[in-house]
């Protein structure tokens, strides 16, 4: 595919988005405790470090896209971010995390090297605008049920608050009920714009509200999913990782197991090599 608008993560370059190198965000669904976090911030640097492939540690401090009433939503904004600071100093990693509205943005601009936009909200005008003139950069879901050629408004909305620092993530497209298909040609499409684009491996293989009150998925399909957009050609692979997923708060069924995330990005890396050696 064609190049895209690389940059850096931070002023100090510390981190090129869109290069060279393949980067991997990855992380809980929604931060837990400290424990939790500093367990899978720890590992998943260690790998990624070995394997030449920059990491950024995701965690929710929020989960407010839930079907259902009483599903736990996480440890809050105060809390979570504190957890995300802490995460980011002992580790000497970049951090990202979801914003929901738009007041939340100056709040999480103080620890977040990257801000996130659901794939419900990447829509919202005063959301994006609000991150957008943060000056962080910004990671914006594609819908579910989005054209990715229609990704363009959202690339202007960014840019008409004089922020390049995009990348387009395809988290799959709604498939008749309780199913997402993620369409590689799609990849290709949003790549068109110029900017990085991202494949949220985890995300894509959910069964949104499959069992009524619970979103359920099969994180079997993760690692396929991860090498076909890698052979397509896409800058980076997002995925919610958890020590034991089959007890996480939210989206349990389609995270990692923290104890497969070597195999399977050694696995990945391969086909990112040699997609980019040619």
């Amino acid at each position: 595919m064609e190049r895209v608008k690389s940059f850096m993560l931070k002023e100090e370059g510390s981190m090129e988005i869109g290069g060279d190198a393949m980067t991997f965000i990855g992380g809980p669904c929604s931060i837990e405790s400290w424990e939790m976090c500093d367990e899978v911030a720890g590992t998943v640097k260690e790998i990624c470090s070995s394997l030449g492939i920059n990491y950024i540690f995701k965690g929710s401090y929020d989960k407010a896209n839930r079907s259902y009433l009483h599903a736990g939503r996480g440890v809050g904004m105060e809390k979570g971010l504190q957890i995300l600071s802490d995460i980011k100093e002992k580790y000497q990693i970049p951090v990202t995390t979801d914003v929901h509205e738009a007041w939340q943005c100056e709040e999480a601009k103080k620890v977040a090297d990257l801000l996130q936009i659901p794939a419900y909200l990447c829509r919202q005008t005063d959301l994006i605008l609000a991150a957008a003139q943060t000056g962080r950069a910004v990671n914006i879901k594609k819908g579910q049920f989005m054209a990715p050629w229609n990704m363009d408004n959202v690339v202007e909305k960014m840019l008409s608050c004089k922020n390049e620092k995009i990348i387009l993530c395809e988290r799959g497209s709604s498939f008749g009920y309780n199913r997402l298909v993620v369409d590689m040609q799609g990849l290709a499409e949003m790549r068109r714009f110029g900017y990085p684009v991202f494949l949220d491996a985890t995300h894509s293989v959910q069964q949104p509200g499959s069992d009524r009150q619970f979103t359920s998925g099969n994180r079997k399909f993760v690692p396929s999913l991860m090498c076909a957009g890698l052979s397509v050609g896409v800058d980076g692979i997002f995925a919610e990782i958890h020590p034991d997923p089959d007890h996480a708060v939210s989206d349990g069924p389609s995270q990692l197991k923290l104890s497969d995330v070597e195999w399977i990005l050694r696995r990945a890396k391969k086909y990112d090599d040699l997609t980019r050696s040619e």
